[in-house]
C-alpha cells in the first residue's frame, strides 16, 4: 500500500464532515471538528472551493455547503452501479458470517424477483435460483419491499389481487396482509415463517439508494432444524447490517433520512 498525501486525506475529511448531516460549516467549526490548524482550515476550504467541492452560501456569510462537483461525482458513481452484482458480493461476505442461504430480491409488481443468492455451506439448506419469482406476501423480502410502499401504491397493487397461498402459513386475507406489514413497518426488518417453504423461515431487512428510498431486501433464509428464536434475532441483526453495507454501496448513509 502507498504512502497517503495528508493533504488530501485532511480535504477528504473536510467533506466528509458533510456526511455527519452538517448543511453547512464554518471555518472556525471545521478548525474544532478536525482539530487543525486554522491557517490550514482556510486554505482547504478555499481549495475545495476553487474546485466546486463547495460552495460559500449567501445568506450566511462565511459558511460553505457542497458544491455541484460532489453531486457530479456522486452521479457518475450511481450511473456505473449494478444492484444485483454489488448485491451478490455482500450476499457473499454475509453467507460467509452466517453460513446460511442469502438472498437480494426486488419488487416487480406484486412479486419478488432474486437477483442474488449465495447458498448455505451446509447439506441441509434451502434450494433456489437468483431469476426466481414469488409472491411477495409469502416471502420476508417482499412483505419489507410491500411495506415500503406508500399507502397509495400499495393499495394500487393489492386491491382486487387473489393472495394465492404457497403453503398452509402462507397470509391469504388482504386485511392479516395490511396487519404484518404494519408491524414490518415498525420493526423495520420482516421474518416468515414457513410461508413461501413449509420447511424454511426467513429474516429480512431493507437496501436503499442514496435518496433514501428502499429498492431492494436482504434475506438470509434458515431450515426449521436450524431455526430458533435466539437464531432469529442474530440473524436480524446480520441482516440489517448486511443491507446497510449494500445501502452504503449505493450512495446511502446511515443516519440520513
Amino acid at each position: 500500500m502507498g504512502r497517503l498525501v495528508p493533504a488530501v486525506t485532511r480535504a477528504l475529511d473536510v467533506l466528509e464532515l458533510f456526511l455527519q448531516g452538517e448543511g453547512t460549516l464554518s471555518a472556525p467549526e471545521v478548525t474544532r471538528k478536525l482539530q487543525l490548524p486554522r491557517t490550514t482550515v482556510h486554505e482547504l476550504l478555499t481549495t475545495l472551493a476553487a474546485r466546486s467541492y463547495l460552495v460559500t452560501v449567501p445568506e450566511q456569510p462565511g459558511r460553505y455547503r457542497l458544491g455541484v462537483r460532489t453531486y457530479q461525482l456522486g452521479s457518475r458513481y450511481a450511473e456505473k452501479l449494478d444492484l444485483a452484482a454489488e448485491g451478490q458480493q455482500v450476499a457473499r461476505e454475509v453467507a460467509e458470517t452466517c453460513g446460511e442461504t442469502v438472498h437480494v430480491a426486488i419488487l416487480e409488481d406484486t412479486e419478488v424477483i432474486y437477483i442474488a443468492k449465495v447458498d448455505s455451506t451446509h447439506a441441509v439448506r434451502m434450494v433456489s435460483a437468483a431469476g426466481r419469482k414469488l409472491p411477495a406476501h409469502c416471502t420476508s423480502v417482499g412483505k419489507l419491499l410491500l411495506a415500503a410502499l406508500p399507502e397509495a401504491e400499495l393499495d394500487a397493487r393489492l386491491d382486487g389481487r387473489e393472495l394465492v397461498a404457497m403453503t398452509d402459513n402462507s397470509l391469504t386475507d388482504a386485511a392479516e396482509l395490511r396487519a404484518a406489514l404494519a408491524v414490518v413497518r415498525k420493526r423495520g426488518i420482516a421474518v416468515e415463517h414457513r410461508e413461501s417453504n413449509p420447511d424454511v423461515s426467513c429474516v429480512a431487512a431493507p437496501v436503499r439508494d442514496r435518496s433514501g428510498r428502499v429498492v431492494a431486501a436482504l434475506s438470509i433464509s434458515v431450515p426449521m432444524i436450524r431455526w430458533s428464536e435466539e437464531r432469529e434475532a442474530e440473524l436480524a441483526q446480520l441482516a440489517s447490517g448486511g443491507a446497510d453495507a449494500l445501502s452504503g454501496r449505493l450512495g446511502h448513509h446511515r443516519g440520513q433520512v
